[in-house]
């Protein structure tokens, strides 16, 4: 199962992080995990997250940033731990979290903000 060779699900570094990343949110939600190679809980969450992201056909996006080799992306957003993934829309991050993570946690993080942003 080759998740990867999906349209939704990139992989982004520095040199093209504004236009992937910070233009493509502005359109539509960009979900981007930072991860590394020695990071064991990576191995996990990163497989799951692309499964994830293939049920949303393209309402959301799938962004995997390598850390060790992005570490100033990794140090503008002020990242410590990995995993890390932040949520952009519209160029910012809205949403975060960190460590592995089980699928149904994944998708109520992606559905609470892919609803209208109720003041509920």
């Amino acid at each position: 199962m080759h998740h990867h060779d999906s349209p939704w699900i990139i992989a982004v570094d520095e040199k093209d992080f504004d236009e992937q990343v910070i233009e493509r949110s502005k359109q539509q939600l960009v979900l981007v995990d930072f991860w590394a190679e020695w990071c064991s809980p990576c191995r996990f969450l990163t497989p799951l997250l692309e499964k994830v992201i293939q049920h949303y056909s393209g309402t959301i996006l799938l962004a995997k940033v390598e850390v060790d080799e992005n570490m100033r992306l990794a140090g503008r957003y002020r990242l410590r731990g990995f995993p890390t993934c932040l949520l952009f829309r519209d160029g910012a991050p809205v949403g975060h979290f960190s460590g592995m993570r089980p699928e149904h946690f994944l998708r109520e993080f992606i559905d609470a903000h892919l609803s209208p942003q109720s003041s509920s």
